[in-house]
């Protein structure tokens, strides 16, 4: 069986690179220009530019290399491999990228810096790949002792953004911790897709086999249960759905052209795979 697109490992490392290089440039064009840091060892290197002048993409670099040390003592060697890769390239990245005020308002450039940033490390997760930092110390955290990562990820990221206050002011901080909002929103949505299906369940007393055959007609997939009414305790039979946005007005003003009274349920879904959907 042929491999899928996604698990060529050349396309892995494409993606990586391009990952990386779309943090790089969250970084670069967005929140180093305003000195605000956000977190993360990137928002340690903006908070000791800003204080010290010490080059970002060095700071980010001896960051990393510590927490490979660490991850190397404490962790397995998957957990190493897969975040030595991103914790070199992406010094390399944010060295080689010009650095740049992109957006004058401060505001609008959190909040475009931070789905920029978002987007990134999006990317990372679903190719199951890290860009190394902070993100060791929340592992060893789990490993040992049983401490959620999200958790302890946040803290850490908290722990920086405070010290905003001491190098930038109180301004920096509250746009890092809006920053930190922004971001996980954007990171939610893009990692449980932006294309969004909706998952309709319809039964009808009279017509339910009209309404399957105008769905058939229409090209929609879908899926017949038998089930049995609470009520009535009478057998039946229910239809499943799986539509897009773009189609699920039209299926449903047909649906009630039918059967004016058909019972329909319509539930969100983020991801389809397979099917008609492909991937």
């Amino acid at each position: 069986m042929p491999r899928r697109l996604s698990q060529q490992g050349w396309f892995r490392v494409v993606m990586l690179v391009i990952a990386l290089e779309i943090i790089a440039l969250s970084i670069n064009f967005f929140y180093a220009p305003i000195n605000v840091a956000a977190g993360g060892a990137t928002g340690i290197a903006i908070l000791l530019d800003a204080a010290f002048g010490i080059n970002r993409a060095l700071t980010v670099l001896i960051i990393n290399i510590a927490m490979i040390i660490l991850a190397a003592i404490f962790l397995d060697k998957s957990t190493v491999r897969n975040i030595a890769f991103g914790s070199f390239l992406l010094p390399v990245l944010m060295y080689i990228t010009p650095s740049h005020r992109l957006v004058e308002d401060a505001v609008l450039a959190v909040i475009i810096g931070g789905a920029v940033f978002a987007s990134g490390i999006a990317i990372l997760y679903r190719l199951e790949a890290s860009s190394g930092g902070t993100t060791v110390p929340p592992m060893i955290l789990k490993k040992y002792f049983k401490i959620n990562s999200a958790l302890s990820l946040l803290a850490i990221d908290m722990v920086v953004t405070l010290f905003n206050l001491l190098v930038s002011g109180t301004n920096a901080f509250f746009l890092a911790a809006f920053s930190l909002v922004i971001t996980s929103i954007v990171m939610r949505y893009i990692e449980t897709g932006l294309d969004l299906k909706h998952q309709v369940t319809i039964m009808s007393n009279e017509r339910l086999a009209d309404i399957q055959t105008m769905l058939l007609q229409e090209d929609q997939s879908l899926t017949v249960f038998d089930v049995r009414g609470g009520y009535t305790d009478n057998n039946k039979e229910m239809l499943m759905v799986m539509v897009d946005n773009a189609n699920y007005g039209r299926m449903l003003r047909r649906v009630h052209d039918i059967d004016q009274n058909a019972f329909i349920v319509t539930t969100n879904v983020h991801e389809v795979h397979g099917g008609t959907f492909g991937i």
